[in-house]
């Protein structure tokens, strides 16, 4: 038992390390897409997976990343498995990995809106919200455009330091 127990702890360290391919400054722990690593009785490691939106082009990417990984580490039987419920949060971003987003000039997400039970409100006018500037820290942004490299990051702009940066939205 205690060897199945450091075999999982081993196979999660191995797994928490693997960097995501869209913002590889952050690991699939530090974005929280890491659900579980666990091992089964015939030795097989299972890692769980949450997407951080409804088809994600980097699922597969992660998927074959943990995977390979788990395989050069001496597991020999890995199996990825993709959990949508409960549905990923960007309050899954550890704060460490809102540290090297800023780091990196990307402005981390602020607290992800509440809904509760009752339906998503609709929306019909835009949102005002301020993102502060991740390298001078001021407050005087404006989105320059909603969707940036990746559907989970919007473009912005400095006015203060003219800066152009990338904001991981909340959801």
């Amino acid at each position: 038992m205690v060897t199945t127990l450091l075999d999982a702890r081993h196979a999660r360290h191995i797994a928490e390390q693997v960097p995501d391919p869209e913002l590889p400054m952050l690991t699939l722990a530090d974005l929280g897409v890491l659900r579980g690593v666990d091992l089964t009785d015939d030795g097989t490691v299972v890692a769980t997976l949450t997407p951080t939106y409804s088809g994600c082009p980097a699922m597969a990417e992660m998927r074959a990343d943990v995977a390979a990984r788990l395989r050069d580490a001496g597991y020999a039987h890995v199996e990825i498995r993709t959990a949508l419920d409960p549905p990923w949060s960007s309050d899954w971003i550890t704060q460490e990995g809102r540290r090297k987003l800023a780091d990196h000039g990307i402005a981390p997400p602020g607290a992800a809106p509440r809904h509760g039970t009752a339906p998503v409100p609709l929306v019909l006018s835009p949102t005002r919200h301020t993102v502060p500037c991740p390298r001078c820290g001021s407050a005087d942004t404006e989105e320059t455009s909603r969707f940036a490299a990746t559907s989970c990051k919007a473009l912005w702009r400095c006015r203060a330091c003219r800066e152009p940066f990338e904001y991981v939205k909340e959801i």
